[in-house]
């Protein structure tokens, strides 16, 4: 089941009643026609059942059932609601609405697209206008990667994401990525980390299917640009943690760690779900000069099947002197998640060093 219908009890909790209170309030404080008490019973019906994203779809489903407007004097209505509305999240409703009922007039819906990312997101919306019309949806997102608004340059390129979590896959795009390329050349050394961080996914997603396509555009970026560098260190991220060469060498790591792994343990070795463990151990060097190193660690997660999935974290990334010996550890806790679910077992942990495994270790979950 996705994460798109499942959610953790506080995270659906943004749209709660008192929420949806403030939403009749702020509408009826903007257009004093609204019926308050109609959009309230509606959407209240049955609503402890639903996931958020439900209850965000709902919002604007209830929304469309009691406006007496044509979508255009909608429009207008809810551009003047969403700079009240107290939560960023929440307003993600405005361009669901748009997606949902302005298909049929393009210009004017993604105009609002548009305006209404300023106050949340309308990164799942304009999916919908990028399967129906891509060329034509990708033009408009092009010119807002030149936006002085950081959040609409950023909703060209997460808009466009090829695997955005939540939402369904671009498949035109995962196929040719090329068709985005211009949004993210636009992008490369933005000056909002914002920004920043939607090019590297973007880029993180494409490296799934055409990671020499990725490589060949970052090798050829001005890396010396720091903004430009975080990029493609975050971009890299999930080739970094399978050793490839090509993307190790763009973050200067130089191949096969010249260390040997000492003391390496979890600890406590048992405990029950919800605590913490630590991952502690060495690393001595066996080179007589600077190595830089890139250490992550993955852990086999026992499934509900009895086998096991490996996760991969992020641990460090350094220059390791000559012939010198460095202690290291990491704390987690190993707790529910709405992406991820702990069984009692054997979970084993390896330790992963320039994408190489050089030692293992492990904890036992107990029920």
């Amino acid at each position: 089941m996705s994460t798109a219908t499942t959610s953790s009890p506080a995270l659906k909790e943004i749209f709660n009643a008192t929420r949806l209170e403030h939403i009749a309030s702020e509408m009826s404080a903007v257009y004093p026609a609204f019926d308050s008490r109609a959009f309230l019973d509606m959407a209240n019906d049955g609503l402890s059942e639903l996931s958020v994203m439900q209850r965000m779809a709902r919002v604007s489903e209830c929304l469309h059932a009691v406006l007496p407007l044509e979508y255009e004097a909608s429009l207008d209505v809810l551009r003047d609601l969403a700079p009240r509305l107290n939560s960023m999240f929440v307003s993600m409703f405005l361009p669901h609405y748009v997606a949902s009922y302005g298909r049929h007039s393009f210009d004017l819906s993604l105009d609002a697209l548009k305006y209404f990312t300023r106050f949340g997101s309308s990164e799942f919306a304009v999916r919908h206008f990028l399967r129906d019309d891509l060329a034509r949806t990708l033009k408009a997102m092009h010119d807002w990667a030149h936006d002085p608004n950081e959040h609409v340059r950023r909703l060209a390129s997460e808009g466009s994401r090829p695997r955005l979590p939540w939402s369904f896959h671009l498949e035109p795009i995962q196929a040719n990525p090329d068709l985005a390329a211009a949004i993210l050349e636009a992008l490369k050394a933005d000056n909002s980390l914002y920004v920043r961080k939607s090019v590297a996914n973007h880029l993180n997603d494409i490296t799934k299917q055409h990671p020499d396509w990725v490589l060949d555009r970052i090798e050829g970026w001005p890396l010396q640009d720091r903004h430009t560098a975080w990029i493609a260190r975050h971009a890299l991220r999930s080739l970094i943690k399978q050793g490839n060469s090509r993307a190790l060498a763009v973050i200067g790591v130089g191949g096969k760690a010249h260390i040997q792994v000492l003391d390496l343990q979890v600890t406590p070795a048992v405990i029950r779900l919800g605590e913490p463990i630590t991952l502690s151990f060495k690393v001595q060097s066996t080179l007589e000069q600077n190595q830089r190193l890139v250490i992550d660690y993955a852990i086999d997660y026992v499934k509900a099947s009895g086998g096991n999935s490996a996760k991969v974290f992020k641990l460090k990334t350094f220059d390791l002197p000559a012939l010198e010996c460095v202690s290291l550890s990491r704390s987690q806790h190993i707790r529910e998640l709405t992406t991820r679910r702990h069984y009692a077992g054997r979970h084993a942990v390896h330790l992963l060093v320039n994408g190489e495994r050089l030692g293992s270790t492990a904890f036992d979950i107990v029920p």
